[in-house]
């Protein structure tokens, strides 16, 4: 199963003590099945989040998204202007307060506001670290608008006035991988949510499947 999660809800009640946790929304949704979360989105991010309905394709797509084998990618509303294409190559930790790992974050630069300073990225992490395409374009100094931890409150707080943007600004828009039973590719973009896509549409930036579904790797 691959649902779309809102911004603003836990993927399942392990990292906080929510009533209403992404889990329980996809459990109800299938008639009270025991569904199985076999990665994670944060809180503050929307969009493609998968579940398996049994504990072995749940450890199958886990050992998947652990190797690289999934393909996933995110449209990131960010400051400034960032290259056309990067690889951002910088260690992070794994969770809060571990030792630093290597992670790697693949983007593309799919357009920049003609009425702001900002731009809309799409990237694609080669790891799955804590926060980590936050931290690593916050490292290049475009940091994420809306993301109270690695941004900046004077500009959040712009653009919540002035295009109606109350959220962090990342979408989990692509998902893609080997179905584990049955071997048939999943590929599945989810829609941008209601309470981020007019402020996109406000700044002048668009964005197609194609687009998501094009080339990551820099021109060799």
């Amino acid at each position: 199963m691959v649902a779309c999660k809102p911004s603003g809800l836990l993927v399942h009640r392990g990292w906080d003590k929510d009533d209403d946790v992404a889990m329980f929304r996809v459990r109800d949704a299938l008639g009270g099945q025991h569904v199985h979360p076999v990665h994670r989105l944060d809180r503050g991010t929307s969009g493609a989040l998968v579940f398996a309905r049994s504990r072995d394709v749940a450890a199958a797509l886990m050992r998947a998204f652990e190797l690289g084998q999934v393909d996933k990618r995110y449209l990131a509303l960010v400051r400034g202007e960032p290259p056309a294409r990067g690889v951002i190559d910088y260690p992070i930790p794994r969770s809060e307060g571990g030792p630093r790992v290597a992670a790697l974050t693949r983007f593309r630069k799919l357009g920049r506001s003609p009425l702001d300073r900002c731009s809309l990225v799409l990237a694609k992490p080669e790891t799955g670290r804590l926060h980590q395409i936050r931290r690593h374009l916050a490292h290049i100094h475009h940091p994420l608008v809306g993301d109270v931890n690695h941004g900046s409150g004077v500009i959040n707080r712009h653009y919540r006035a002035a295009y109606a943007l109350h959220r962090l600004a990342l979408h989990a828009v692509r998902v893609a991988f080997e179905h584990p039973v049955s071997g048939v590719r999943v590929d599945v973009v989810a829609p941008v949510p209601c309470d981020l896509a007019p402020a996109l549409a406000a700044l002048g930036l668009g964005w197609s499947e194609d687009d998501v579904r094009g080339p990551m790797e820099l021109a060799s």
